[in-house]
């Protein structure tokens, strides 16, 4: 059985084309489990084919990843010299992603995999499945498609990038293919107790207080249908953690009984906002809700930024939700294609 049959000739391609240049594998901004994982992955193919081969991103590796990581050779943006090398982007939904300064140091992306819905394929090369739940898993099952060797580094972040991206295998975008693909990247190594050590031991006390604060400021809108939280400016400072230490906040917003579409909004400078989508079903399209606001990404999980203060922002987003509800009930949002 094949994962990929319809993108296995393609990536066999794409990695013949780099053959002979230096390829800097790129992430995204404040890169999560999956992007840092499929760039461990992609990297160290690379490297075992005999390809100069380095990771570089603009935030660096987060504190309980860092040892997912391994011996694979990651930069930061600002130490490193992009001249001479080909950048291939792994989980960027958008250009944007990868940050201005990036884009400064790499103007044109010859290679894009990724599995967002929304990603207009911005890349000489592109490769992008919308149905794989990750990109991890997209590069794991191309991997096995095509007999690629794949070390026990590589396997244990690909089982990394593909738990955190199905939310420890529990979100819709699941298919059995997921379970087929991670029972095999167990078979090469990875270990699950592992992973779950990584992800949910060892918190700082900071990220607790950090919560608290957050959990306070918890409110339900339309109808009860969404679930909002806020991160205000200065909250980072004030518990000593860091944006790292938000992540997964959004699902105490969309897991409340009743709720739709979760939400954390997070004034990150003063008069510039993000936020987070997460919805209960892919039918309510959260990446086109994203896509009006700015930003982009899954179904089910999507993100924007906006020039705009809490204060400011919170009563459009409010509105902008409401109306799309009103779509949603309508019937109006189109379908998602899924794998099985």
């Amino acid at each position: 059985m094949r994962f990929f049959p319809e993108f296995g000739d393609d990536f066999l391609r794409l990695l013949e084309s780099l053959e002979g240049k230096r390829i800097a594998v790129l992430g995204h901004l404040r890169p999560d489990a999956d992007c840092l994982g499929s760039q461990v992955a992609l990297c160290r193919l690379l490297m075992e084919r005999g390809i100069e081969a380095v990771c570089v991103n603009f935030h660096p590796v987060p504190r309980a990843l860092r040892l997912m990581v391994g011996d694979t050779p990651f930069f930061l943006a600002d130490d490193f010299d992009a001249e001479g090398w080909t950048a291939v982007t792994v989980d960027c939904a958008d250009i944007i992603r990868i940050g201005d300064y990036l884009r400064e140091k790499f103007p044109h992306i010859y290679a894009n995999i990724d599995h967002h819905i929304s990603n207009p394929a911005y890349a000489e090369r592109n490769l992008i499945d919308p149905t794989a739940a990750a990109t991890g898993e997209v590069l794991a099952g191309l991997m096995f498609d095509l007999g690629l060797p794949v070390d026990v580094v590589s396997a244990q972040a690909m089982y990394v990038a593909i738990a955190t991206d199905t939310g420890m295998f529990r979100y819709e975008s699941i298919t059995p293919r997921v379970f087929e693909i991670a029972a095999e990247l167990l078979r090469r190594g990875a270990s699950p107790s592992l992973t779950a050590s990584w992800l949910f031991e060892n918190e700082p006390f900071g990220k607790i207080e950090l919560l608290r604060l957050f959990l306070e400021s918890v409110q339900k809108s339309c109808d009860g249908r969404l679930c909002y939280g806020v991160l205000p400016l200065g909250c980072f400072s004030e518990t000593g953690t860091t944006k790292e230490d938000a992540e997964g906040f959004v699902d105490y917003t969309r897991d409340v009984a009743g709720v739709d579409i979760g939400l954390v909004l997070e004034e990150y400078e003063p008069g510039k906002t993000k936020g987070s989508f997460r919805a209960n079903s892919s039918g309510l399209r959260v990446d086109l809700l994203a896509i009006e606001l700015g930003g982009g990404g899954h179904a089910t999980a999507a993100g924007f930024n906006q020039p705009l203060s809490l204060k400011e922002f919170l009563p459009k987003v409010e509105a902008a939700v409401a109306e799309h509800l009103k779509q949603y009930d309508a019937g109006a949002l189109l379908p998602v294609a899924t794998s099985t």
